[in-house]
Parts: C-alpha cells; sequence; structure tokens
C-alpha cells in the first residue's frame, strides 16, 4: 500500500490540469462510449477538427412540425467532443413547432435571430414560465425540463441553441406517448385519453399497437 503522502503527491500530478489534454476531438470511425467517442490521435488533428459550416445551412421544414434542427453535437461536430458544449440551429416555417421535449443531459441557452417565437418550460413543480421572442432575445431551458418553441407571426423564424452538453439528448413527449409500439389500452390508461384518439395520434406520429 502506498503511503499516504506518496499517494497524495501521486494523485496531485495525475489530477493537475497541466496534465490534462487541451482537447478530445472525436474519432468517428470508432463507436461511442458511455463517455462519449475515443480521442483522435493528436498528430491527425486539424483545424478542420474545430470548424463547423453546418449551422449556415437553412433547415428542411417541409414536414409535419414545420420546423427543423440541425445539431452541431460531437457526432457531427468532432471537436466539441469532451467540451460539455454543443449548438444547434432551429429553422421554422410559419406554423412551425418544436413541440415539448426534454434534453436530459443539458441546459439549454436559446437565441432568436430571426422572426418571432413563443417559446416556454413547465418547472418540477408544475409552473409554467414562456414569453414571445423577438430578434436578439434570448432564453433559458434548465437541463431535464419539459420546452417548447411555437413560430409566431407572418415570416419564418430561425433561432440558434447552445447546450451545456456535447450529446444533450432528446425526448419528445408526444413521440414517446404515441410513436411507439406501447398497446393502445396501456396508453389510454396512462394518459387519460380515449381509444378514439389515442390511435388517432398513433396513426400521426408513427405508432403501432
Amino acid at each position: 500500500m502506498l503511503p499516504i503522502p506518496f499517494l497524495l503527491l501521486f494523485l496531485s500530478s495525475v489530477l493537475s490540469p497541466s496534465s490534462a489534454a487541451d482537447f478530445c476531438v472525436a474519432d468517428l470511425s470508432l463507436p461511442t462510449t458511455p463517455a462519449g467517442f475515443s480521442c483522435k490521435k493528436e498528430s491527425t488533428v486539424t483545424v478542420s477538427d474545430f470548424v463547423f459550416s453546418g449551422l449556415s445551412v437553412t433547415g428542411n421544414t417541409s414536414n409535419i412540425l414545420k420546423a427543423a434542427v440541425t445539431p452541431a453535437f460531437s457526432s457531427q461536430f468532432a471537436g466539441v467532443n469532451g467540451l460539455d458544449i454543443s449548438a444547434a440551429r432551429l429553422d421554422f416555417a410559419i406554423g412551425g413547432v418544436v413541440p415539448l421535449h426534454t434534453h436530459p443531459a443539458a441546459s439549454e441557452v436559446f437565441l432568436v435571430t430571426q422572426g418571432t417565437i413563443l417559446a416556454g418550460f413547465i418547472s418540477s413543480s408544475n409552473s409554467v414560465y414562456y414569453k414571445t421572442l423577438h430578434k436578439g432575445d434570448l432564453m433559458v431551458f434548465p437541463q431535464g425540463l419539459l420546452h417548447f418553441q411555437v413560430q409566431r407571426g407572418g415570416s419564418p423564424a430561425v433561432a440558434f441553441a447552445a447546450f451545456s452538453s456535447t450529446n444533450p439528448g432528446l425526448q419528445i413527449v408526444s413521440l414517446a406517448l404515441f410513436g411507439n409500439s406501447l398497446p393502445s389500452p396501456l396508453v389510454e390508461k396512462v394518459t387519460f385519453l380515449d381509444d378514439e384518439e389515442v390511435k388517432k395520434l398513433k396513426k400521426v406520429l408513427g405508432g403501432t399497437g
């Protein structure tokens, strides 16, 4: 067993900031692990690993939500791997919506850059906080809380989001409830909805059972 002073010195050297790597650019050719992507060898890292241009492109809003999310998470932007940060672009056609959803692993800062968006979240005590946001407005959504964004006004809207994780995770409530294979009677029981409504929503959102 190591003497305590030696053990403390050893731990100090291991945990010292000077011994830590500056970055851990994701090696996207390898599978993910519970801790994220493995690091590329520093000799193979280039400046391109730290630049992502995907958020300059307008997302395709021709879908049921009339909205699009373009992520810059570690699986798209290798340079953020291990840094506990990431970003995304959100495009809204007129009538567009990002329905109630949650990011289990991250808080979110939401910046409107074009148009008008009604956004809000629900706290764990079921208090509701929502407001109409305009260009330049910021709103924060605390980690794990249900939140939403809805386009308002007569023109499309654009927003950018920053997250406190390289992989914030996403669960959309409506898809979780009605886009799965849970038997309809069970969904009806846990949602207090009737059979007709549950089957209608399952049909729209791709669920079975």
